[in-house]
């Protein structure tokens, strides 16, 4: 009796396989209501992050949103862009991205996607950007890669392809590794998570209409997640 019990534990000890970690997902829609007429940035982003979160099968998913807070700056406002909207502290206060960038941070992400619309493009398209000279470039590139192509399939968005954040031209704040113009929410310095891609999805005058329709926001958001689930088993 003893040695049957025993040779079940050794069979069941090596027939054990221990469970995987779930994986974690922040998703960071944009919290800017300036951009664009008659058009909330924040609104349009953040649904498409709830669609997205709400499309199965669901992981460990977070959202980390500055929008309404009274006790940082530029909760509604700035770009992700700036030193003055990112690292600057005003009157004690740090601002609204450094303090989703720290409640991000707190969940131990694997995936960290950031959701916001272009301006001033004339194009009804879809861009990914990833940060430059990362060790993780290239996975990044592949996850952002086939996120625009997810959304361009599935609305009439032009697919714009994957670019670099030292490539925009219209930003201040740089890298302390690579000196490089950059994303806030990308900069590895900043982000512990190690795959880091923000979307812009539309323009806010030319995709006006398209952007603020409730289907499209949920179409765009259930793209996004299926894209995401086939990259994640993929890899594993």
């Amino acid at each position: 009796m003893r040695k049957f019990l025993f040779l079940f534990f050794l069979a069941a000890l090596f027939s054990y396989t221990p469970a995987k970690k779930k994986v974690v997902i922040v998703w960071q829609p944009s919290h800017q209501t300036n951009t664009g007429k008659d058009f909330s940035e924040a609104a349009v982003s953040n649904a498409i992050a709830e669609a997205a979160m709400l499309t199965k099968p669901t992981f460990s998913e977070y959202k980390v949103w500055s929008f309404g807070r009274k006790d940082v700056h530029d909760a509604d406002s700035g770009s992700n862009t700036m030193i003055a909207h990112t690292t600057a502290v005003i009157d004690g206060k740090i601002s609204g991205y450094a303090w989703e960038l720290q409640q991000s941070n707190q969940h131990k992400p694997d995936i960290f996607i950031a959701l916001h619309n272009n301006g001033g493009t004339k194009r009804h398209a879809i861009w990914g950007y990833i940060h430059y000279g990362d060790m993780y470039e290239a996975e990044n590139r592949e996850l952002a890669t086939q996120l625009t192509a997810a959304v361009a399939a599935a609305t009439n968005l032009e697919n714009r392809g994957v670019l670099l954040d030292s490539t925009t031209g219209r930003n201040d704040y740089r890298c302390a590794t690579t000196g490089k113009l950059s994303f806030y929410s990308l900069d590895e310095h900043v982000n512990t998570s190690p795959i880091r891609v923000l979307l812009e999805i539309g323009d806010n005058a030319v995709s006006h209409d398209f952007l603020q329709d409730p289907a499209n926001q949920k179409k765009i958001g259930e793209a996004i997640k299926e894209a995401l689930v086939k990259w994640i088993e993929k890899g594993e």
